[in-house]
């Protein structure tokens, strides 16, 4: 079996946008789906967050039992991304990326209808296994299509769209809740969560399965050698497997630490309201979007592996500024840019690292399991968090985990090759 990446190209323009231009239609096609696919998929998880306070109130829910809606659906995700992965290494990327679109916005839309916390969880909970598989069928989708030289850029820009659909929740969240009653407003925040449905007709218009992907199936059909769901956990593989699950269990864990509860930190221990935080979380939402860009620039221009590196490291810097400085209102808000371009500008290396580390036959598994796993385990943060926060402060637990979360990071990554240019190869 051949290693499929085993040949590295030179990175001439290594500009932020020199990627663009060089592409081809199908390339293009690719990248907006892509991201428009992951800008809604951040807008339809970041809605509950936005919401939990509201959920807390109107349910007589605790912090540690809200906290576990998010978690559930993390963890849900985790199995999700893990199926898809493998089922576009059987089926396709383009056909296993309609699927996962379609499934959670029908769940996003149920959401609006809950009538307690215990059906919320549940819904909420079917709605993290296309989550989960959306992020997996894409990133190896965008991974195959575009080229060694664009892939870094490409890939990290399409990451930026996360910051963007976190950006439409918040400005859904300030004009419903400015215009309906609270115990409306989030049912109609998750009612705009089915949306990214609509992507799905143009997928089927536009969008083709990568050439490496369909001539590996095609081998391994021949062959009649499918690859086993556990394949990627044997041999010189299982190394691999490891150091990247515990990649993405640091970067994710120390992500959803610090989004999941930021919009709650706000409103109570600074005692602002749902609409005056807006502010504060625009300056967290535009770092953060700047973060993705230079983190795509970045992973093309220094490599995958020294972008987690410093990224991280900036991370810890920041978070513990955020959280433990007794800062003006008018610091914090200025915090909230570098804040939100650390912890977010890593994931700009993620779904090219990850697709590069694996040969094609069990690139969607292991990209798909990897990633997921990070994200079930990183799913505990939020429930952890909240359960800590009752005990001491907010500040303090969001704090500890992110740490914790960036450490892991650092030395998961560190551990790892460098994988900047590598090119991709059918195999079988």
């Amino acid at each position: 079996m051949s290693t499929a990446t085993d040949r590295v190209v030179p990175i001439e323009d290594t500009s932020l946008t020199g990627f663009y231009n060089g592409m081809t239609a199908a390339e293009r096609r690719t990248f907006w789906a892509c991201a428009t696919g992951w800008a809604l998929d951040g807008m339809d998880f970041m809605i509950y967050p936005l919401v939990i306070g509201t959920i807390i109130a109107l349910w007589k829910v605790d912090a540690g039992t809200a906290g576990l809606a998010g978690t559930v659906t993390l963890l849900a995700s985790a199995f999700g991304g893990w199926a898809a992965g493998y089922l576009a290494d059987r089926i396709g990327r383009v056909r296993t990326l309609q699927f996962t679109i379609i499934w959670f916005s029908l769940f996003s839309l149920l959401c609006a209808f809950a009538q307690n916390f215990e059906q919320l969880l549940v819904l909420r909970a079917l709605l993290g296994l296309g989550f989960g598989g959306e992020w997996a069928a894409g990133a190896v989708l965008m991974g195959e299509t575009i080229r060694a030289e664009y892939r870094g850029r490409a890939v990290g820009s399409v990451q930026s769209g996360w910051a963007v659909g976190w950006g439409l929740a918040v400005l859904a969240q300030a004009a419903l809740f400015s215009l309906l009653p609270a115990d409306q407003a989030w049912r109609w925040m998750f009612a705009i969560g089915a949306l990214p449905a609509l992507l799905v007709l143009y997928l089927r218009a536009y969008v083709k399965e990568p050439e490496v992907a369909a001539a590996t199936r095609a081998k391994v059909a021949a062959a009649g050698d499918s690859p086993s769901i556990l394949e990627i956990f044997q041999g010189p593989i299982l190394k691999t497997t490891i150091l990247a699950s515990l990649v993405a269990t640091g970067c994710q864990g120390g992500y959803y630490a610090i989004t999941f509860w930021v919009p709650r930190f706000l409103t109570t221990e600074r005692k602002l309201s749902i609409v005056s935080s807006t502010g504060y979380l625009a300056a967290l939402i535009i770092g953060s979007f700047v973060g993705y860009l230079v983190g795509a620039w970045y992973a093309d221009r220094f490599g995958r592996r020294n972008l987690f590196l410093v990224f991280s490291l900036g991370a810890m810097v920041v978070v513990a500024a955020y959280t433990q400085l007794p800062l003006s209102n008018e610091l914090l808000w200025l915090l909230g840019f570098p804040l939100g371009f650390f912890a977010s500008g890593y994931f700009s290396g993620m779904g090219a690292f990850l697709t590069e580390l694996y040969p094609t036959r069990l690139r969607g598994s292991g990209q798909g399991f990897c990633y997921n796993f990070g994200r079930g385990i990183g799913a505990l943060f939020p429930f952890l968090v909240g359960y800590l926060s009752q005990i001491t402060s907010l500040a303090t637990a969001i704090c500890l985990f992110a740490l914790f979360a960036y450490a892991l990071f650092f030395v998961a990554a560190y551990a790892l090759p460098e994988t900047r240019g590598k090119v991709l190869h059918a195999d079988a």
